[in-house]
């Protein structure tokens, strides 16, 4: 089963890391996703430009209304996402324990949604209306 591991991280943190806490840091979450990837685990990921970097949008008053930067301040930010390959949500949890990413902020584990029928279902409904 996937999992979607988001991972999070206060920038003052980061920006606090000499040069070489965050080679060191960063060398160990890609020594560890290589294991992960070793042993069929590492579904997919990728890390996140900062979020003043990002763009936010949002369906107001009939409308898509776009806007810089994330929709709220928070201390910790989304750096990254990594997908996981699991037996089950522990683990998923074991795994990710392990991951050297998880000493510079929080990992939020949640299982992937399985849109199978969903998606037939409206393919179903679709055909049906052309």
């Amino acid at each position: 089963m996937k999992y979607i591991c988001l991972g999070y991280m206060d920038p003052k943190k980061w920006e606090a890391m000499s040069e070489r806490e965050v080679n060191a840091f960063v060398d160990g979450c890609f020594d560890y996703d290589d294991v992960l990837r070793k042993n069929g685990h590492f579904a997919g990921g990728e890390a996140l430009q900062p979020p003043q970097n990002a763009t936010t949008l949002r369906f107001q008053n009939g409308r898509v209304a776009v806007t810089d930067g994330p929709y709220a301040e928070t201390k910790e930010q989304l750096g990254g996402i990594l997908i996981l390959e699991a037996k089950d949500l522990n683990h998923a949890i074991q795994l990710m324990s392990k991951h050297p990413g998880v000493r510079g902020g929080p990992f939020e584990i949640r299982p992937a949604a399985d849109l199978t029928d969903m998606i037939r279902e409206s393919e179903r409904r679709r055909s049906i209306t052309k």
